[in-house]
């Protein structure tokens, strides 16, 4: 579930706003969006893969986590799961090293595939 959005890092840009599935933000103009809806995030974490600073925390077990933003910059953990499957600027798709994917790859280059 959204447990934060970084107010110190939120560049007010409303990709997360944009992305969400099921409208959990409210973004005034130019305003750094709040979380207006929590009980309908599907902890989807399209907002936190989109963010381009960083700035969401998506709690993937919310009854375990007690969120502390300072906490959360300095264990690496805001921002980590675009860093883990390979998006932003820097980083490389982790996809390719996937079993399954590289077994597609090599099925579609046997003969009559």
């Amino acid at each position: 579930m959204i447990e934060l959005i970084s107010k110190s890092k939120c560049i007010s840009c409303g990709l997360c706003v944009s992305v969400c599935p099921t409208g959990v933000f409210d973004q005034a103009n130019g305003k750094v969006p709040v979380i207006a809806r929590k009980d309908d995030c599907q902890t989807c974490f399209m907002c936190e893969v989109y963010c381009p600073v960083d700035a969401m925390y998506v709690a993937p077990n919310v009854d375990e986590v007690t969120v502390n933003e300072e906490e959360l910059v300095q264990s690496g953990v805001l921002g980590s799961y675009r860093k883990e499957i390979g998006w932003g600027k820097g980083q490389s798709p982790s996809a390719a090293s996937d079993a399954s994917y590289k077994m597609f790859q090599l099925m579609s280059k046997l003969p009559g595939h």
